[in-house]
C-alpha cells in the first residue's frame, strides 16, 4: 500500500493541505483544553486562603476533575465515533467553558468538588474526538507527528496557561482568570462550528489529490462484519495499552496538580516565579511531542513495522524512571526542576506512540478505544493527585512518591516490550 500510494503522495506536497488547517485547529483546542485545566493550580494558593482548604482537600479537588474526566472517556469516545467529532467538541467546549466560569463563582470545598467533577466530565471529550478526526484527516503515515503536535499543544497551553494565570492572580485576584477563560471558550467554539467538518470528503475545497492522499493512507484494519462499538477492545494489545497510560499519567500529572505549589512552598517562592519554574517541564513536555512525533513516523516509513511504536516509548518510560529517582536527590531549585524537566519529557515521548496504536489497530472504532486509555490514564491522574499529599503527610518527604512512580515507569516500559507485533502493520 506504501508504493501505490507513493504518487499521490508527491502531488500532495504541491496541493493545498486543508488536513494541516485541521491539525492546528486541534492544536489550539488542546491548548484551550489544558490552560483551562491548569488554572486552578495557579490559582491554589489564593484560593485556599480565601476559601479555608487544607493541602489534603485540595488532593481531592484535583483528583474529582480526574476521576470525572477518567469515567467519561468511554462514552465521549464512543459519540465521537457515533455522532463525529465536530458535534462532540462543541457541545464539551460548551461546558466546560460554563463550568470554568462557574469555578469563580464557588464559596466552598464541597461545591467546589463538585464543579471540578463535572468539569473533567466536560473535558474527557477533547482528545478522543481529536483522535477520531485525525483518524478521518491523516493517513496513517501522518498520524505519529499528528498526534505529537496535539500534545505539543497541550503542553504549551499548560505551560502559558500556569504563566498566564499565575501573572493575572497576582495582578487582579483568584476569580478573574476564570471568567476571561470561560468567555475565551464560547469563541473558539463558535469559530469551530462554522469551519470545522467531520471528514474531507464533506468539504468543498479538499482537492482531488489531498482527498486522494488521505484515503489511500487510513488506517483500516479489518473488523467483523456487524461487529458493534465493544470490537475496539477485542486486541491482545488492548490491557497493555490501556495500563502503560495509567503510568503515563501518574507521572505527569503532577505538573498539572502539585507541582508548581510544590515548588512555591518548598523553595519559598513567590506565585509568579513559581509560576515561571513549573513552566519549564511543559515545555520539556513539548519538544518530547515533537520528537517522539517526528520518530513515529520516520521509523514507520522504514518499515520499522510496531517498532516505530514500541521503541520511543519504552526509551521514554525508562528516562521517566531515572529521572523520578534523580528527583529524590534534588537539593536546590535547579536540580529539581531539572529532574521534573527529564521526567516529564521521558513520559511525554510514550504519548504519540500510545495514540497511534489506538489508531492502527481500532480504524473507525479510535474514539472508543482512545477514551478507554484515556480513562484509564485519568485513573492514573486521579491516584497521583491524592497520593502525593498523602504519602508526604505520612512520611514527611516526597521520596515515596518519586519511587514509587519510577517503579510503575519501569513496568510500563516493559509493557510496551511486550506489544510487539505478530504480523506488519499495514503501510
Amino acid at each position: 500500500m506504501e508504493s501505490a500510494a507513493e504518487p499521490v503522495k508527491s502531488k500532495a506536497k504541491t496541493a493545498p493541505a486543508r488536513r494541516w488547517a485541521v491539525l492546528a485547529a486541534l492544536f489550539s483546542l488542546a491548548m484551550l483544553t489544558i490552560v483551562d485545566r491548569v488554572a486552578i493550580s495557579a490559582a491554589k494558593g489564593d484560593m485556599s486562603r480565601d476559601l479555608g482548604l487544607t493541602d489534603v482537600t485540595f488532593g481531592l479537588i484535583f483528583g474529582s476533575f480526574a476521576l470525572g474526566y477518567a469515567l467519561f472517556q468511554i462514552p465521549a469516545g464512543y459519540f465521537a465515533d457515533r455522532f463525529g467529532p465536530r458535534r462532540v467538541v462543541a457541545a464539551v467546549v460548551i461546558a466546560w467553558s460554563l463550568l470554568t466560569t462557574t469555578t469563580a463563582m464557588v464559596r466552598g470545598a464541597a461545591l467546589l468538588i463538585g464543579v471540578r467533577f463535572l468539569f473533567g466530565a466536560a473535558e474527557a471529550g477533547a482528545f478522543p474526538a481529536s483522535a477520531r478526526a485525525i483518524r478521518s484527516w491523516l493517513p496513517v503515515r501522518e498520524t505519529g507527528i499528528a498526534q505529537g503536535v496535539l500534545f505539543g499543544g497541550s503542553r504549551l497551553g499548560a505551560a502559558f496557561g500556569l504563566t498566564l494565570v499565575s501573572w493575572l492572580v497576582a495582578w487582579l485576584n483568584w476569580r478573574a482568570p476564570f471568567f476571561i477563560l470561560g468567555a475565551a471558550g464560547i469563541a473558539w467554539v463558535t469559530a469551530w462550528l462554522f469551519w470545522f467538518r467531520n471528514t474531507p470528503e464533506e468539504v468543498r475545497d479538499v482537492s482531488e489529490t489531498e482527498l486522494a492522499y488521505i484515503r489511500a493512507g487510513r488506517a483500516d484494519p479489518p473488523r467483523q462484519s456487524g461487529a458493534g462499538w465493544t470490537s475496539a477492545f477485542g486486541h491482545r494489545e488492548t490491557i497493555p495499552l490501556l495500563v502503560q497510560y495509567f503510568a503515563s499519567n501518574f507521572t505527569f500529572f503532577l505538573c498539572y496538580s502539585w507541582l508548581l505549589p510544590y515548588l512555591r512552598d518548598r523553595y519559598h517562592l513567590s506565585i509568579a516565579a513559581a509560576g515561571l519554574y513549573a513552566a519549564i517541564p511543559l515545555y520539556c513536555g513539548a519538544a518530547a511531542n515533537w520528537v517522539s512525533g517526528a520518530a513515529v513516523d520516520t521509523l514507520y516509513r522504514r518499515n520499522w513495522g510496531r517498532l516505530s511504536r514500541i521503541l520511543p516509548a519504552a526509551a521514554g518510560f525508562l528516562l521517566g524512571a531515572a529521572a523520578l529517582v534523580g528527583a529524590v536527590h534534588a537539593v536546590t531549585i535547579a536540580g529539581a526542576v531539572g529532574c521534573f524537566a527529564a521526567a516529564t519529557f521521558g513520559v511525554d515521548l510514550t504519548l504519540s506512540p500510545s495514540w497511534t496504536l489506538c489508531i492502527d489497530i481500532a480504524g473507525d472504532r479510535t474514539g472508543t478505544l482512545s477514551g478507554a486509555m484515556n480513562m484509564f490514564g485519568n485513573i492514573g491522574s486521579f491516584v497521583s493527585s491524592v497520593a502525593f499529599p498523602l504519602l508526604l503527610r505520612w512520611t514527611g518527604a516526597s521520596d515515596a512518591y518519586f519511587y514509587c512512580a519510577a517503579a510503575i515507569n519501569l513496568v510500563a516500559a516493559g509493557l510496551w516490550m511486550a506489544m510487539r507485533e505478530r504480523d506488519r502493520l499495514r503501510g
